[in-house]
């Protein structure tokens, strides 16, 4: 019987992958984020943060219209906060020969948000890097992510679990 040796997924080099950049409307959109209307009406301000790829980190203030019967930040509000910024970054970086959802979040709430919330969204470019490898070689990929939902002092309020859905598109 033959033995078959694992397969090794290593990247390329970065100056030889393909970089399809978002369309002028695309980047239109991740530039004004903080003006989505969920975000607006939850009071959550969006800023894009510098690096290859670029991330965002999103802030949160408790005021009236977001604060729960305790007085404490509405746990919809937390989640808003973290949904959308690991499928925007991973499909603005794959282009659109990938399709990336997001299949599955699960939040787990550590204590109670008071005050202004922090969250931080990077993927780091060898990472993607890998699931283009992958996707192209006709995988189904389902990468999880945890978001860390953070008070003024720095302490942890919430973990947010995304579990995405990554494939070449066919066709």
């Amino acid at each position: 019987m033959g033995h078959k040796s694992p397969v090794t997924l290593t990247p390329p080099r970065p100056d030889s992958l393909p970089v399809e950049r978002p369309s002028a409307a695309r980047r239109l959109l991740l530039r004004f984020l903080s003006f989505y209307p969920p975000f607006v009406g939850a009071g959550i301000r969006v800023r894009r943060l510098p690096g290859d790829p670029p991330g965002y980190e999103t802030r949160l203030r408790l005021r009236f219209w977001n604060r729960n019967y305790h007085g404490t930040h509405f746990g919809g509000a937390i989640y808003t906060m973290c949904d959308p910024f690991y499928v925007l970054i991973i499909a603005a970086e794959l282009g659109s020969g990938y399709a990336v959802w997001d299949k599955k979040s699960t939040v787990r709430f550590l204590r109670p948000g008071r005050g202004t919330l922090h969250a931080r969204f990077e993927v780091a470019r060898e990472k993607i890097e890998l699931m283009r490898v992958a996707a192209d070689a006709g995988e189904r990929l389902e990468p999880t992510f945890i978001a860390e939902v953070r008070n003024e002092a720095g302490e942890l309020v919430a973990e947010v679990e995304k579990v995405l859905s990554v494939r070449r598109r066919t066709g």
